[in-house]
């Protein structure tokens, strides 16, 4: 009843990131080379770093709610196992 957990390969969270960093710099980079006003460099600049947080909140808050579900499953099939060894027991 013990699912095996998927570890991720070193080489795929190197890749994650690389990515992330090298999109946030292009990004940047982007926004500081604009030909704009300066005010508005720093509202744009807000705005990444606002996406980036939420971005983060989201992907956590989602991870917890799955891991939170997956103690409730791993608690339900210990009472279940539980239950039927009374069970079995009982015929004896």
């Amino acid at each position: 009843m013990n699912p095996t957990i998927m570890q991720h390969s070193s080489a795929w969270v190197s890749f994650t990131y690389a990515n992330v960093t090298a999109a946030l710099a292009l990004t940047l980079g982007g926004i500081f080379f604009m030909p704009i006003d300066l005010w508005i460099k720093g509202y744009m600049l807000m705005g990444v770093m606002m996406l980036v947080s939420s971005t983060v909140t989201i992907t956590k808050t989602i991870r917890d709610v799955q891991e939170a579900s997956k103690l409730v499953n791993k608690i339900e099939d210990a009472k279940t196992e539980q239950l039927l060894m009374r069970i079995d027991r009982g015929k004896e």
